[in-house]
């Protein structure tokens, strides 16, 4: 594909920076400077994160004070605030030049920005994590023990818990946190549970669609904070929130991964519920500090955030949990719950777009979502076992459904806990409960 003068200019600039081209460097940045452009300003904003502090990036940030009137600043977060603050469009060309600022740091980016790809989301949001493809190493079909094996865990550690068709199994937040990601089957079943320690979510979803398995990873990539995953196959990038590919041959595809149940709780809860559980050995293959709160411990103590987000929503503190609903229909407006309305209100009763529902918080404070008629309210929870409706009706919960004596099942509806700026980021124009 042809680029543009001002394009090839930009380019120039920074190879001239890496071969220590300080003369190339200043032509390429005059010719700009009389022939400025804001749609220029992600090429700027990224070459200026990736530049040390040399005289050719001073006479970058000058320039870019000079173009967005920004006061004098070294500030990276303020000028990317401002980039996403303006109605821009990213030129395909635009790909060419993320895959000619990232490639150097992984060969495996190449694949994800050419110029031919289909983006469904704006590219400048999409900011490099640190780290190559599978840097942080998935853990796939992980080894799993019996419960009664599993004396490195103590009762109050975190673990995702996850029942399917009577297999029970546990993946502790202490173990997840240095991996992000597993593959695993249960019951048949092909799944991926990714955990994004930057927004606090762990989502679990099916990886088989139309027949087809998609084989996901960890890009090294995120969206608003939220990892992209990505697929072997085609090397599309795929959003962790929302289950789909976003970047790639399989954008706009209409292929979206399905969603099942997942809670997050205590050990000591999970076990009790199920003592035939298995759960993740401690032994992975891989050379980790797997204590309770060592990976993230700074990150998780405190309310700054590690990467950006366009939006910013005081509702909630950044950090503060909530849970996220992953029912709602299509066209509906999403839905996000604080942890702590929920903590206060162990018995939650509402509808979503004709979806009523209940939502019981046990000791744990784990919740779990059910269906449920609208003719039907519940009054009691025993915050273990066993909900009573208005009836005097006693349901027992389960991890599938709400089950009646008489045979009855209220289906169990897929949620999972969020940061809320990780969830508002996604879905900037979500409902609130708190």
């Amino acid at each position: 594909m042809e680029r543009t003068p001002i394009e090839s200019a930009a380019e120039k600039f920074l190879t001239s920076i890496g071969a220590a081209n300080p003369e190339s460097a200043a032509t390429a940045l005059d010719w700009i400077d009389a022939n400025w452009s804001d749609e220029l300003l992600p090429y700027f904003i990224e070459i200026y994160r990736f530049t040390q502090d040399t005289p050719e990036q001073r006479k970058l940030l000058k320039l870019l004070r000079k173009k967005i009137g920004q006061k004098p600043t070294k500030n990276f977060e303020r000028f990317n605030q401002y980039v996403w603050s303006q109605d821009l469009t990213n030129s395909p060309d635009y790909a060419y030049f993320k895959q000619l600022v990232h490639r150097g740091l992984d060969p495996a980016f190449e694949n994800y920005f050419t110029p031919d790809r289909r983006f469904d989301i704006r590219l400048d949001e999409v900011t490099w994590g640190g780290v190559k493809q599978d840097g942080i190493p998935p853990l796939r079909q992980p080894a799993m023990i019996p419960a009664a094996d599993a004396d490195y865990l103590a009762g109050t550690d975190v673990v995702f818990g996850i029942e399917i068709d009577g297999e029970a199994r546990a993946y502790p937040q202490r173990i997840l946190a240095w991996h992000e990601m597993f593959v695993d089957t249960i019951a048949g079943v092909p799944l991926v549970g990714v955990y994004c320690t930057l927004c606090g979510t762990v989502i679990l979803y099916e990886t088989s669609v139309d027949g087809t398995d998609h084989e996901l990873g960890t890009s090294g990539f995120l969206y608003r904070s939220n990892k992209l995953m990505y697929d072997r196959a085609t090397q599309s990038l795929w959003s962790t929130m929302k289950g789909k590919p976003v970047i790639g041959p399989l954008a706009g595809s209409g292929i979206e991964l399905p969603t099942r149940s997942i809670v997050t709780t205590s050990w000591s809860e999970w076990r009790r519920r199920h003592p035939d559980t298995q759960v993740l050995a401690l032994e992975t293959g891989f050379d980790r500090d797997y204590n309770e709160g060592v990976a993230y411990r700074d990150y998780f103590n405190s309310d700054d955030r590690m990467f950006q987000t366009p939006f910013a929503d005081d509702r909630l503190e950044d950090k503060e949990e909530v849970l996220a609903l992953r029912f709602t229909p299509e066209g509906e407006t999403p839905v996000a719950i604080s942890a702590s309305f929920l903590k206060r209100n162990r018995i939650y009763e509402d509808e979503i777009g004709g979806q009523t529902y209940i939502i019981l918080t046990d000791a744990s404070r784990a919740n779990r979502v059910y269906e449920r008629p609208a003719n039907l309210g519940f009054v009691a929870w025993d915050k273990r076992q066993t909900a009573t409706d208005h009836h005097g009706v006693k349901w027992t919960l389960t991890e599938a459904a709400l089950t009646a004596p008489d045979g009855r099942t209220l289906e169990r509806l897929p949620a999972h806990r969020a940061f809320w700026f990780g969830w508002h980021g996604a879905f900037p124009d979500t409902v609130l409960i708190k």
